[in-house]
């Protein structure tokens, strides 16, 4: 008689449970590191409250994080994060209107059939496309096109790696660079006194040498795995996944999926130059897939009930990737309760006193990065950190310009990388931090 035994190893566990040690590790902190604050003033030019740089002073913490505020501040991060999670169940809900209509399937069949024997160039194709999402500064609003990423990868043969890399290696090369990133570039050139989008030529060397190191990252990987399945990091998945789907289940490209398809593309137009060109955020986002959704429910012919129905049935499924949010922000209420943010910043400040200018860059580049681990809004670092970093800057005779490019590429990079906003990403394509790991180590290891 054999005993079947079953191999184990570490497994990370789930979002949530990572995301609930990171609030734990802030309320740790918050017993270590004294409690501060910088003066708040009204910035003319971006209309928000910054921090005054010459004024800062310890204070006595008089709201100390109690066992029950470690439970509220799940509440309060879902209320902090309410817009971008209801944003991304407006968006995930009408997309799914257009999945189950049949539009995606059948334009993914056109492309299979066309570009036979040229599988990597329709995945090079998908990855520009996330670039160009992260260039317009996309972030969180790219979520609901990850499973659709995913979608692709699988239908070209590949694996899930594949596709859940075309979206976020690609977001994140295109975030990074910052070329016309409202979020983060935008909001730190104003608080400096940098016109918008200045040099971005400068930028734009960026942009490409990261989407180089993203192709062949990709491009490695996908030949590896097509030479040999047993080399993918989803191997048991990959090596039971059926290919043939898309073709045994061939659907028409009739009129109104065109129709369809066109306007899907018009939307995503008219979403980049809105954020560039008119600053729309969230709330003008999701009004535009609102109203998509009332033009697809026309084009195909759909009553408003099933409209309902279908919308719902999308929304839930990126339920993970909110509730993700919502913690992800937990996190920062409770820094903020703690009010160390400030104490950090100052503590930053002071260290860098007397430094070399590459010194400088790189201790600001590590604690952007560091500090990113927690804080995950760009904007919201960007408020918090430039203003000290500006007359820093002119202190130490450092271009403000590279100063925003240091922050930009310390906030950017790791976005792939720490939970806060890696794994939300993660439950939107179905892979696992781990596996995402071993993958996404390939771009950072000399």
């Amino acid at each position: 008689m054999s005993e079947h035994k079953t191999k184990r190893g570490f497994k990370l566990p789930h979002v949530y449970i990572i995301l609930l040690f990171m609030m734990l590790l802030v309320v740790i902190l918050s017993w270590i590191i004294p409690s501060g604050a910088y003066e708040r003033v009204l910035d003319e030019a971006t209309g928000r409250e910054i921090i005054n740089p010459d004024h800062f002073s310890y204070v006595e913490q008089t709201a100390p994080i109690t066992f029950m505020n470690f439970f509220e501040a799940i509440y309060n991060g879902f209320v902090s994060g309410a817009s971008i999670m209801g944003t991304l169940f407006i968006c995930s809900g009408i997309i799914y209107i257009l999945e189950v209509s049949g539009a995606f399937g059948a334009g993914i069949q056109k492309i299979l059939k066309h570009m036979k024997g040229k599988e990597f160039s329709v995945v090079v194709i998908f990855y520009t496309i996330f670039v160009i999402f992260g260039v317009l500064g996309y972030g969180e609003a790219a979520y609901p096109f990850y499973p659709l990423a995913v979608t692709i990868g699988l239908a070209l043969g590949y694996d899930r790696v594949v596709g859940t890399g075309m979206a976020i290696v690609g977001s994140t090369v295109g975030f990074t660079c910052g070329m016309m990133n409202m979020f983060t570039t935008g909001v730190a050139q104003q608080l400096v006194g940098l016109p918008l989008f200045s040099g971005m030529g400068m930028r734009a060397v960026g942009l490409a040498v990261f989407y180089v190191i993203g192709f062949f990252g990709l491009f490695f990987y996908c030949r590896k795995i097509r030479r040999n399945p047993e080399k993918s990091i989803v191997k048991d998945e990959y090596l039971n996944q059926k290919t043939e789907d898309f073709e045994e289940n061939e659907q028409a490209m009739t009129l109104p999926r065109i129709l369809g398809l066109l306007s899907f593309v018009a939307v995503i137009i008219i979403q980049g130059v809105g954020a560039v060109g008119f600053g729309w955020s969230f709330p003008q986002i999701a009004a535009l897939y609102v109203i998509f959704g009332c033009v697809l429910a026309v084009i195909f012919r759909i009553g408003p009930s099933r409209v309902c129905n279908i919308f719902t049935q999308g929304a839930t499924r990126v339920f993970g990737a909110a509730f993700a949010i919502g913690l992800a922000n937990a996190v920062v209420t409770l820094m903020n309760q703690a009010q160390i943010l400030d104490t950090l910043v100052y503590g930053m400040s002071g260290f860098l006193n007397g430094k070399s200018v590459i010194l400088t860059l790189l201790i600001i580049y590590i604690f952007v990065t560091i500090f990113n681990f927690f804080v995950v809004s760009g904007s919201g670092k960007a408020v918090i950190v430039m203003p000290i970093l500006q007359p820093l800057g002119r202190i130490l005779n450092i271009n403000q310009q590279v100063l925003v490019l240091t922050y930009q590429y310390g906030d950017g990079i790791t976005n792939s990388f720490w939970p806060g906003s890696a794994m939300v990403a993660l439950s939107m394509c179905g892979l696992g931090y781990g596996e995402w790991l071993r993958f996404a180590g390939r771009f950072i290891r000399p």
